[in-house]
């Protein structure tokens, strides 16, 4: 079935504000509001749980579902924000309408534990989602490449369009080759949460993306091994690890010596260090969208606008 393109986001368009894991400080949730409102013009709605804190939870996965659900249901809603990730964003996943979501798509962005909502929209909804900016990085320091690869992403219909890393950081090319596909995948912790359930993410003949932040090397080892075992390696079409942000050296093995011993061998094109997600500069990656991954030229394409025209 033929993926869904979002309407575009436009100057002084409506954002719906959730928060579907984790709960955030009011105080920095209102901050953030008021950067969307103020500097880029946007007009603002919270669901009912945004504030709300129930131990790690921003209220139940029912109440969480049910907003997020109200924000697709709202005609005045162009794009869905939430706040944060955190965890306990799986748990709405049972309780969301996806032939209603496919019906009624829009907009919708974030990243970390927002994985394993994107990629299944992606998945049971046919909507291409947007592993971008969540509303705390709506900040006064947050780079213009940041909000450059945002926009580029959610307010434009250009097509091809390249994705590069910011001057000075190297995109790397470890296993040559050219691969054609939806891309798929995210944060890997939350993706191997997925594992064995409904909501296992799809890697058949994709580009798979992977990255993940304040994992030591021999956690990160133990994930990719699940992930591989799982036949997600073998499924893919090839292979782009994003950085590991913060990741400790374990027992003398850094994060890049699991990629070289785990998915190098693999022989799928292979491209690493792409900042994107939980590193200081994100670039926007359209999940579900068809990219070109072509490590022979240092290249990652997508190929398609990734929003239609409102």
């Amino acid at each position: 079935m033929a993926t869904i393109k979002p309407p575009m986001l436009q100057l002084g368009d409506t954002i719906g504000i959730v928060t579907l894991g984790s709960p955030l400080e009011a105080s920095i949730i209102n901050e953030r509001i008021q950067t969307l409102r103020d500097h880029f013009g946007f007009q603002v709605v919270l669901g009912e749980n945004v504030y709300s804190q129930t131990g790690f939870l921003a209220g139940s996965d029912e109440q969480r579902a049910a907003d997020l659900m109200q924000m697709f249901a709202s005609e005045n809603v162009k794009m869905i924000l939430p706040t944060r990730g955190g965890v306990g964003v799986s748990g709405i996943l049972p309780f969301l309408d996806y032939s209603f979501i496919e019906e009624h798509p829009k907009i919708i962005s974030g990243y970390s534990d927002i994985t394993v909502l994107l990629n299944t929209l992606a998945q049971k909804a046919n909507l291409i989602t947007f592993q971008s900016l969540l509303l705390l990085n709506f900040r006064n320091n947050t780079p213009s490449y940041n909000y450059n690869q945002f926009f580029e992403a959610t307010s434009t219909i250009t097509s091809p369009r390249q994705i590069v890393n910011p001057s000075g950081i190297e995109q790397i090319s470890k296993v040559r080759g050219h691969a054609v596909g939806p891309i798929v995948g995210g944060n890997i912790t939350s993706l191997v949460d997925t594992l064995g359930t409904p909501y296992e993410i799809d890697t058949t003949d994709r580009i798979l993306l992977l990255e993940d932040t304040n994992e030591p090397a021999n956690t990160i080892y133990r994930y990719l091994s699940a992930l591989k075992l799982a036949g997600k390696f073998d499924d893919c079409a090839g292979v782009v690890m994003g950085q590991c942000t913060n990741c400790p050296v374990a027992y003398g093995t850094s994060y890049e010596d699991v990629i070289d011993e785990l998915i190098v061998p693999l022989g799928k094109p292979l491209m690493t260090n792409v900042t994107t997600a939980h590193g200081t500069y994100k670039a926007a990656i359209p999940i579900g969208a068809t990219v070109s991954l072509d490590t022979t030229n240092d290249t990652l394409t997508v190929l398609e606008s990734t929003v239609r025209p409102s």
